[in-house]
């Protein structure tokens, strides 16, 4: 059987890229310009501890996008949402105070921020930090507080990784303690005995770059930090060459390059010249000489520090009116848009970083100082950031007032329900604070009968005449 001959095709060979590209006017990424040499590369910031530390402790605007957020998101504490007896939820409201949970809390997301990663260690008298932690078997008076340690004092155990399914699938096991002088000798601690918290999570090769650590939040905005300070520093220097004058001599070579006394004479006539200049303006020279004055004009460099700071603000997640108690622009903008958008975002990382922390902390202290575990069903809420003024706290306690006493009056809920309702809202408009546990044991715990409540001199009458 004859082969049939066999058919080339020639193939052109061109190279294809993603984007918008022309190539005859030099446009796009991959086009032989300016801009399609620009790229992105490690810096690695977040390994170099020293310059980390110079940076906190030199940098206002460093320091400040590590510590609003910390603190904002410490501040307001929180909220018992559940049915618990008085008693207890104060004892808890008074141990987070007693063993300064929030200030902890505040550090750790502090160093957190700033190094990549921190860890909080409960510190449990009588056990062994090396075994699982079983918050049920911590007995009361056995907690005494926390203990925070960031990533440059831990050594992560990277051959013990935990296997058991859940959140810390996969993570470090353990976690030992660099002793030095002031770190605290903790030993080996088992991962259950710590809350970790991470300021931006890595994809998974880049976590094994960092020892399983996180990346700092100062690393992503490192360029735009330098851009800030430095034209800070530079603007700071042009107010020293904001005006200047120049004085042109006849025969300045020559006397510069003469007899040492033509040289002191030099100077002495420039002394004479600045000693003699007054606050009207006046300077005298020889009629030969001519001065003349330059003056800077500053036009510009304020939008310039703005836009920059702008940047920084939205890289870190801060307005600027909290950042620098600057206003945004624009026509009848004040800021309070963005202060409340803000807040919901502290929220939302309320809810996403420490309410899981947050509950078993309130768990531990439940055991420790009250001897007993959290009701059923407990829960709590983080208090809002927002402060109300006097007006809108009346607001908000005429309507708990009204909403609360239509309930009772429909026979929905009891007093002693009621009163409970009234000193919950307290926290947030200062108002029935007065309520005591008497008060509250001494009132009717069952709801009244239709029959029995009076009727609104309303339904007397029939409705309200018009």
């Amino acid at each position: 059987m004859d082969e049939k001959p066999r058919i080339r095709v020639p193939v052109s060979v061109q190279r294809t890229t993603d984007g918008f590209n022309n190539f005859t006017a030099a446009l796009g990424l991959n086009a032989d310009n300016i801009f399609g040499r620009g790229g992105y590369l490690y810096s690695n910031l977040t390994r170099n501890r020293f310059e980390l530390d110079a940076m906190y402790r030199t940098s206002p605007m460093v320091g400040m996008a590590v510590d609003i957020i910390a603190d904002d998101m410490t501040q307001a504490g929180i909220s018992f949402k559940s049915e618990m007896d008085p008693k207890q939820s104060e004892k808890l409201y008074e141990a987070l105070d007693d063993m300064e949970v929030w200030g902890q809390m505040n550090l750790a997301i502090k160093w957190s921020r700033l190094y990549g990663s921190a860890i909080i260690v409960f510190l449990i008298d009588g056990q062994d930090l090396e075994t699982p932690f079983r918050p049920e078997t911590v007995r009361p008076g056995q907690f005494k507080g926390l203990c925070v340690l960031d990533r440059w004092q831990l050594i992560p155990d990277l051959t013990n990784l935990v296997q058991d399914y859940g959140p810390n699938f996969g993570m470090p096991e353990f976690y030992t303690t660099v002793f030095d002088s002031l770190t605290p000798d903790l030993g080996r601690v088992h991962h259950s005995r710590c809350i970790r918290l991470d300021g931006i999570k890595l994809p998974h090769s880049q976590r094994m770059t960092e020892n399983m650590w996180a990346e700092s939040v100062i690393e992503r905005i490192q360029d735009r930090l330098v851009a800030f300070d430095s034209t800070s520093v530079g603007v700071a220097q042009l107010v020293f060459k904001a005006y200047l004058r120049t004085w042109k001599v006849q025969g300045l070579r020559q006397m510069l390059g003469g007899t040492p006394q033509l040289e002191r004479n030099l100077i002495a006539n420039v002394q004479w010249i600045r000693r003699t200049q007054t606050n009207e303006g006046l300077t005298m020279i020889d009629q030969e000489d001519d001065i003349e004055s330059t003056q800077y004009n500053f036009a510009g460099l304020d939008e310039v520090l703005l836009q920059i700071a702008m940047q920084i603000s939205g890289a870190i997640e801060i307005p600027l009116v909290r950042l620098l108690g600057q206003s945004p622009g624009g026509l009848g903008s004040n800021g309070e848009s963005e202060r409340i958008a803000y807040y919901d975002g502290i929220g939302k990382k309320q809810g996403t970083q420490l309410k899981n922390p947050m509950k078993r902390i309130l768990q531990v202290l439940s055991l420790s100082i009250n001897g007993r575990p959290l009701p059923d069903g407990f829960r709590f809420e983080f208090n809002s950031l927002w402060k109300m003024n006097d007006k809108e706290k009346a607001d908000v306690a005429k309507t708990d007032a009204d909403t609360i006493g239509g309930a009772y009056d429909r026979g929905l809920i009891s007093a002693q329900t009621a009163l409970r309702e009234f000193r919950n809202s307290s926290h947030a408009t200062g108002r029935f604070s007065n309520i005591s546990d008497e008060d509250i044991n001494s009132a009717d715990d069952e709801p009244p009968k239709m029959d029995e409540v009076e009727p609104k001199e309303d339904d007397d009458k029939g409705g309200v005449a018009g």
